[in-house]
Parts: structure tokens; C-alpha cells; sequence
């Protein structure tokens, strides 16, 4: 890295990290930072199962206000610490996020009445939020570019580990032959933070993002954190590093803050088909996501006879195939590239859906059929979900990626949120299947149009350094990029 006139530097930062083998220092990258979706999974299922509703009196409403409380939570904290993660650096970031969510989630665990719940249901779902914007940024500044894709998106997916871990968890923490009514639940809570305090201190050891760094006028602490590095992997491989071609420097001048003017000439006029395609990708998954998994227990308790108590055991295949999806195609957004999986992974899902409507509405399929089609059909859908955070992530210049992932973010939960609603509704008494046919319909087509717009307008990423798909604000370049 060298200095050039009118505070500019030429770094080869990008290009050094991303030359890197995997090794040992990127799987500390990927526990360390991962664990965030881990957690969300395990917050949502040990509060949807509200094993507290009995010991603190509360009623359905409360407790379904519980969960938009969270939610809420969730919005805020990815808005204010998504801005604050391109202010003030990664690292501070998903250390205070995690900590905030330990405090809130803990503390919850401690609840004798409903605000008390909510006020720190609230503060973790702050925590969670700042976590899916900060740490979305971290791992994909971090991780090589030819790995990038699939860690991302296998990292995404955990958090249906996480949930099917909440569930399992909830078998014998709700048991009151094991445990007692007000005894169960609150060690439900205090898992998270459990994992969480080992986690935060392994967190310690990442550093700050070279990039974010480079581009804040930071260079010399970013040479010397990608030298580090360097050292980790020559020593843990026994191999020297190639040198890296000064052709592929860049430069940069840094910029300290990036104002809310500079981010809507960036989103609406510079990338307006990027923000079609984030937007377009990030709504279409949370609603169909929403529209099936808070209400796929009333289906099968409405339409196929079942007991409450009995739909649990339908969501661990559930989740395991939601979980298993990222994993076993991710590592295909790396090498058949991002469009054309993005789509294949929508439009798979979108079909299997609509399939199972015609079946559903002929009353053609059992309760166990018509999980083994959610299992399918999530298990594509899941990777394209997935594959939405890293899209995001990847398409908008580095100064503003975290608060870009927190926008879509936003915007997604508020399409989510309304998703319940309607799928609520078609479901009814469950003295008609017809509406709920057309429901199934509507989430199909939702998802193939995602998948389409993802084709047309979207960004050939694959394998790419984050900077030659799109450069940052910071670099003079003359014209940026399209």
C-alpha cells in the first residue's frame, strides 16, 4: 500500500485477501460470525412455542404481540447499527450487536410480567438485526472470493439449525414432568446466551475488515491486518503465499462518512436495476417464508385432523430440509453462477408449491405428503433465500453494504409481517381448501417472479472480488461502474 497525491492510496488489500487459500483463520470467521442466524432460529422457535403464556397469565393476543414486538426490534436494530457497522467498522459492530442480544435475551429469561418480556424481547431483537446487517458485511470482506457464495449461503441457511435445535430443546424444557411451569421456559431463554458468551469471545479474535479499513483512510492498520493474516495461513498451510501483481492495486481516497443524499443517488439513480433485484428478491422470500411457516401447524390441524401437539413433529423434516438446501447447492452459485441459480432455485420452489396446491385442493395428499412438498419445496427455497442476503450484500459499494442489507432487510420483514395475516385468512375454519389453493398460488407466483427479475436484471458475481463487481465510492476510477 502506498500513498499518492491528494490523499489517495494505492492498495492491494482486495487482491491479497482475496488470493488466499482456505484455512484455518476462515473457519474462526465463519463459527465466530455464523452463529448470529443459529441464534435467531433458536430465539424464534423458544418463544413461538410460549411455553411462558401459563406461568405469566398472558393471552393469545400478548403473545403473538410478543413476536411483532421482536420483529420490530429486529428492524430497528438492523437500521441503526447497519448505518453505524459503514460508520464505524465491522468488528465494533458484531461485538456490540452480540452483546446486545446476550443482555436482552437473558435478562428476558428473568420475566414476571408481560412488559417486562417485551422491553427485552425488544433489546434482543435490536441485537439480532445489527447482527444480520453487520455480520453479512463482515463475512463477505473477509471470506475469498471463490469461496464466498456458498459460505455465505450455508451460513444463512444455519439458521434453520438453530431452529430445529429451539424445537428439540422445547420437547423437554415444556415437559413439566421434567422441568416446572416457570422453570422450563426460562432456561429456553438463557440458551442462547449461553452459546452466545463463548462465542463473543472467539469474535474477539477477527479483526477489522482490511477493505473497511482501506477505504477509511486506515491503510496502515489495513496493511498490517492482511499481513497478519498472511502469516496465519503461510504457517498453518507450510506454504508462501504467491506474490500479488501491482496491476491489481487499486485507489482509493478514503472517505469518512457517506450521507443519506449519496446513498439514494446510489440505490434510485446510479444501481436502480440492483435495487430491483435486492428488493425484488428479499420481499419475495420473507413473504412466502412467513406466509407458510406461521401458519403450516393450522393447516395441518384445520385440513388434515391432526392435534396441536402433534404438528411439532412435522417441522423438524421442515427444517432439515430448509437447513440442508443451502448447504448441498450453495457451492453451484460459485460455480454455475448466481442468476442463473437464483432462478433455478425460485422457480423450483415456486412449481413444487403450486403442485401441491392442485393435489391439496383435490384432496388428494396427506398431512404427511403435503410435508414432504414444504420439505422440497424450502429446501430450494431456502437457498435462494439465502443466496437474497449475499446478493445485497455483494451489489452495493462497500461504504454503504450494511446499511444496503439493512434497507432490504426492513423492507422484507414489513412484507413478512403482512404475510400471517393473509394466509391467516384463507385458511379460516378450515371448511373450504379453495382460498387457501389460491394462497398457494399467489406464494408460487410471488417466488417464480423473484427468480425471474433475479435472471434478467441480476449481477454475474461468481467468483469475483467484491470490488470488480462493484467498486467503492472511494475509488477513483472516472466513470463507476454499472
Amino acid at each position: 500500500m502506498s500513498s499518492t497525491t491528494n490523499g489517495a492510496i494505492k492498495s492491494l488489500v482486495p487482491a491479497r485477501m482475496d488470493r488466499l487459500p482456505w484455512t484455518r483463520f476462515h473457519w474462526s470467521v465463519v463459527v465466530g460470525l455464523g452463529v448470529s442466524w443459529i441464534l435467531d432460529g433458536l430465539e424464534i422457535q423458544i418463544v413461538s412455542n410460549a411455553g411462558f403464556q401459563a406461568d405469566l397469565d398472558l393471552s393469545t393476543q400478548q403473545v403473538t404481540t410478543l413476536g411483532t414486538i421482536y420483529l420490530f426490534g429486529q428492524v430497528i436494530g438492523a437500521l441503526v447499527f447497519g448505518r453505524m457497522s459503514d460508520r464505524l467498522g465491522r468488528r465494533k459492530l458484531f461485538i456490540l450487536t452480540l452483546a446486545i442480544y446476550l443482555i436482552g435475551s437473558g435478562i428476558a429469561g428473568l420475566a414476571q410480567d408481560f412488559w417486562f418480556l417485551a422491553v427485552f424481547r425488544f433489546v434482543a431483537g435490536l441485537g439480532i438485526g445489527g447482527e444480520y446487517a453487520a455480520i453479512n458485511s463482515a463475512i463477505d470482506e473477509l471470506i475469498p472470493s471463490k469461496y464466498r457464495g456458498h459460505v455465505d449461503i450455508a451460513i444463512n441457511g444455519t439458521y434453520w439449525g438453530g431452529a430445529a435445535l429451539g424445537a428439540f430443546a422445547n420437547i423437554y424444557l415444556l415437559d413439566t414432568s421434567i422441568f416446572a411451569e416457570d422453570i422450563g421456559w426460562r432456561i429456553g431463554f438463557f440458551l442462547g446466551p449461553v452459546l452466545g458468551i463463548a462465542i463473543i469471545f472467539l469474535r474477539r479474535h477477527i479483526p477489522e475488515s482490511p477493505r473497511w479499513l482501506m477505504t477509511h483512510g486506515r491503510e496502515e492498520e489495513a496493511e498490517r491486518t492482511v499481513s497478519e493474516i498472511e502469516a496465519s495461513v503461510e504457517k498453518s498451510t507450510g506454504h508462501r503465499l504467491p506474490e500479488v501483481d501491482q496491476s491489481k492495486a487499486m485507489t482509493v481516497t478514503p472517505l469518512d462518512k457517506v450521507g443519506f443524499p449519496t446513498i439514494a443517488k446510489v440505490l434510485l439513480k446510479q444501481y436502480p436495476t440492483r435495487t430491483l433485484v435486492g428488493a425484488t428478491m428479499m420481499i419475495t422470500q420473507a413473504f412466502l417464508y412467513n406466509a407458510i411457516f406461521f401458519t403450516y401447524a393450522l393447516v395441518l390441524t384445520n385440513f388434515f385432523g391432526l392435534k396441536t401437539a402433534e404438528t411439532a413433529v412435522y417441522f423438524f423434516p421442515f427444517a432439515i430440509g430448509n437447513l440442508l438446501g443451502p448447504i448441498l447447492l450453495g457451492r453451484f452459485f460459485d460455480t454455475w453462477g448466481r442468476r442463473q441459480m437464483i432462478f433455478l432455485t425460485y422457480l423450483v420452489s415456486g412449481l413444487v408449491l403450486a403442485t401441491s396446491a392442485f393435489l391439496f385442493r383435490a384432496d388428494a395428499i396427506s398431512a404427511t405428503v403435503q410435508v414432504v412438498f414444504w420439505c422440497v419445496s424450502f429446501f430450494f427455497a431456502s437457498a435462494g433465500a439465502s443466496s437474497a442476503y449475499l446478493t445485497v450484500s455483494e451489489i452495493f459499494p462497500l461504504e454503504l453494504r450494511s446499511q444496503a442489507i439493512s434497507y432490504f432487510f426492513a423492507l422484507a420483514q414489513v412484507f413478512g409481517a403482512i404475510a400471517p395475516t393473509i394466509y391467516g385468512a384463507f385458511i379460516g375454519d378450515g371448511s373450504s381448501r379453495e382460498p387457501l389453493f389460491w394462497g398457494y398460488l399467489l406464494g408460487s407466483g410471488v417466488m417464480i417472479i423473484g427468480g425471474i427479475v433475479a435472471l434478467v436484471f441480476g449481477v454475474d458475481a461468481a467468483r469475483k472480488g467484491l470490488e470488480d463487481i462493484t467498486q467503492p465510492l472511494s475509488v477513483l476510477t472516472g466513470e463507476s461502474k454499472k
